[in-house]
């Protein structure tokens, strides 16, 4: 037996793993204890079902562990190759370290468990894989974004802060002020207030946000969305890979099956020429 040819009992803990049915379980779960992580938060379901919610708490942790215990017993040092079950398994370990003293705040910290939908519904993995893609792009936009937010903050200090010492007093009210703006809301009424003394000010605003939010921050999206389309296409790419190498495989059985018959039938054919008349 080769190194790379799993052994039996390795390869049913994988079939096992792998199977439809203990992701869509894993997923059941997942939910469940998001339900019960969110009624935890209740005082009169605490008051009422307190034992019983954390006791489904344990459960589910418990669930997750053994869940986590059988792939890596399917993968061995594999299992740390793929960063969604490192991923899985940094969730899962920050649940099972103490929840008291300086570690009270870790409690709070169990939620992140219903994150592992992300890594356990391959939809999911395919956005979160496509927005990582995106990051460079959204970093340079980001910068842009800065630049634009920086610029017209020290505009509108020395234009507005006369007028409006509560919104544009220094260079930090100033781009806290433009960042809402940036939002779109509540921006009229700063803009009203303004063109109270300064009836131009209006004019410095549609400017900002033409700039700001109707062209750089829809970059972003653009961003992402191309991100999502090379996502899909290497998706297609792969499945398209995968099948042609199925159909190779299954072409080239077929010739060693030919092979194989014409070499019975050769072995017939001599041994009944072989045959004395």
């Amino acid at each position: 037996m080769t190194p790379n040819v799993p052994n039996r009992p390795t390869q049913r803990l994988r079939d096992l793993v792998e199977a439809p049915w203990f992701n869509h379980a894993i997923i059941v779960v997942i939910l469940l204890n998001a339900i019960t992580l969110g009624l935890e938060t209740s005082p009169g379901m605490m008051a009422r079902h307190g034992e019983l919610l954390h006791r489904l708490d344990r459960i589910a942790l418990a669930i997750f562990v053994v869940e986590l215990l059988l792939r890596f017993a399917a993968y061995r040092l594999r299992f740390f190759r793929d960063p969604w079950r490192l991923f899985d398994l940094v969730v899962v370990g920050v649940s099972l370290l103490p929840a008291s003293g300086a570690f009270s705040v870790i409690r709070a910290l169990r939620v992140l468990r219903v994150l592992r939908l992300v890594s356990v519904v391959p939809s999911m993995r395919k956005v979160v894989n496509a927005l990582l893609g995106a990051l460079p792009g959204m970093g340079s936009i980001a910068a842009l974004l800065l630049i634009v937010l920086y610029v017209a903050a020290v505009m509108a200090t020395k234009l507005f802060g006369p007028i409006s010492p509560g919104y544009f007093g220094d260079l930090g009210k100033t781009a806290f002020t433009l960042f809402q703006v940036m939002t779109m809301e509540g921006w009229a009424d700063i803009a009203r207030e303004l063109m109270v003394q300064a009836p131009w000010a209006w004019l410095f605003f549609v400017v900002y946000i033409l700039v700001s939010t109707f062209t750089v921050l829809n970059l972003f999206i653009a961003v992402v969305v191309n991100a999502m389309q090379d996502q899909v296409a290497n998706d297609i790419k792969e499945t398209d890979t995968r099948l042609a190498e199925e159909a190779h495989g299954e072409r080239a059985l077929m010739l060693a099956e030919l092979r194989a018959m014409r070499g019975e039938l050769g072995e017939l054919r001599r041994s009944v020429a072989a045959r004395p008349a």
